[in-house]
């Protein structure tokens, strides 16, 4: 089923990473709660540590470390990065069927892009792990740009690609996403198989909200 509009096709498709196309809950919030061990501070907790997930580390610490000095924040920050980076092990797999689909998706002339909350280090050593940057003719990270839900990310991919608003969509598994694409001035596509529910998800108004991987692809190919 390609839901696209023949006067308005989609031509780039600008896909969250972390909820989106990599199961990496379990790994981030494990690694937030090895770094408030670290640091000797109250881990917030699992559900408000979710939520943060796609939004830059800054900003998720705003949220969940409202009271805390810079330097604290800071060593938060080093701790996650050297868990998440180097020391946790825990799995992160993609979804079921996503290499399969972008490989369709790039076979059936989309150009594939990626915004996300990861810092470049970040995205690239999942990009190399799993091996489907030959996907992406461009990305954008939060420490290059603007974290979500600020469009700067999605805007960045079109001045880059050439593409205009009206021909891009994103596709994301938070509210965050479907904030930063409305502001940009693109539509989006919702996955509810991530860290954000349904009922969410839907209060701000995507064109849909899917249930996997291969009903994403449903909507283009």
């Amino acid at each position: 089923m390609n839901n696209n509009t023949p006067d308005r096709p989609v031509e780039l498709i600008i896909f969250d990473w972390d909820g989106t196309l990599m199961d990496s809950e379990a790994k981030i919030v494990n690694c937030f709660r090895k770094a408030a061990a670290d640091v000797e501070i109250d881990y917030p907790g699992d559900e408000a540590t979710r939520n943060i997930i796609g939004l830059g580390l800054k900003e998720a610490l705003d949220i969940l470390l409202p009271g805390f000095s810079d330097v604290i924040r800071q060593q938060v920050v080093d701790r996650y990065r050297e868990h998440f980076l180097y020391l946790d092990e825990t799995e992160m797999p993609l979804f079921e069927g996503v290499e399969e689909g972008l490989k369709q998706l790039q076979n059936d002339n989309y150009s594939l892009a990626i915004a996300t909350g990861k810092a470049r280090i970040g995205l690239d050593k999942a990009l190399e792990h799993s091996q489907l940057g030959e996907y992406f003719a461009v990305s954008r990270c939060a420490d290059e740009a603007i974290s979500k839900p600020h469009p700067r990310m999605v805007l960045d991919i079109l001045t880059e690609t050439g593409v205009s608003a009206d021909k891009a969509i994103v596709v994301g598994d938070t509210t965050y996403d479907i904030q930063m694409a409305h502001r940009a001035g693109t539509n989006a596509l919702a996955v509810c198989y991530g860290v954000h529910d349904s009922e969410k998800l839907k209060a701000e108004k995507p064109l849909a909200c899917v249930e996997d991987f291969d009903a994403v692809l449903g909507w283009f190919l």
